[in-house]
């Protein structure tokens, strides 16, 4: 389970250091993909498998479901964290993410996201209230 907030920096090479908590869950590969609302998903290889079945298995006869699959598929990079715990970020993947040296790294329960610091903060300020008023309607029968 992924849970918790970290402050990795990328370096001049486009490489992150994952926190090393997470290493071990993704020792066996890892793929990095676009997510919503600007930032990275990074799944284990097997949980990614998990969902790019159930996303492959919608109608391609239906334009949204072909858009979006090719969305999530193309923009989806294979990695293998090196020995010190790194993975190389995309040029691709930094733009969309507008990934700068100073980078958040947050736990989602089956994936990590990777945001910009800035978009982050501004996630976290937009949200916060959101949060703080969520009821039954928003997480049924978690409350």
């Amino acid at each position: 389970m992924f849970l918790g907030t970290h402050h990795p920096k990328l370096d001049d090479k486009g490489r992150l250091t994952l926190p090393a908590k997470f290493r071990e869950a993704l020792a066996g590969g890892l793929m990095v993909t676009k997510g919503q609302d600007h930032c990275l998903y990074v799944f284990p290889r097997a949980e990614f498998e998990q969902m790019a079945r159930k996303v492959a298995e919608a109608p391609f006869t239906n334009e949204s479901v072909r858009a979006y699959q090719r969305y999530l598929f193309a923009g989806t990079d294979e990695q293998q964290p090196d020995g010190q715990g790194r993975i190389s970020i995309a040029a691709e993947l930094r733009r969309y993410a507008g990934l700068t040296k100073e980078c958040v790294v947050i736990g989602a329960i089956n994936r990590l996201e990777i945001w910009n610091a800035e978009r982050w903060q501004t996630y976290l300020d937009e949200h916060e209230e959101d949060y703080a008023q969520a009821r039954e309607e928003v997480l049924p029968g978690v409350f």
